[in-house]
């Protein structure tokens, strides 16, 4: 699913466009946060692209969405 992640006030912040969700993200796996998983306030892990530390935001990345830590493919 395509997924904007953006710098706000308050840390990060993830976008889902097609669901017209914004949320907070609090957990972040990885320091530099590409390649890993993140979560996001309303408990949504999804698994990031593995991208250049320095990948300037706001960026808009095709991400999974992370279902009993497997990554599952947004079908609807």
């Amino acid at each position: 699913m395509k997924v904007t992640i953006r710098r706000t006030g308050d840390g990060l912040s993830a976008y889902v466009p097609k669901k017209d969700l914004e949320e907070p993200i609090v957990e972040v796996e990885n320091e530099g946060l590409w390649g890993g998983f993140v979560v996001l306030r309303n408990g949504w892990r999804l698994l990031l692209p593995d991208l250049p530390k320095d990948t300037q935001l706001p960026v808009t990345v095709d991400a999974k969405k992370m279902v009993n830590d497997a990554a599952q493919s947004e079908t609807s």
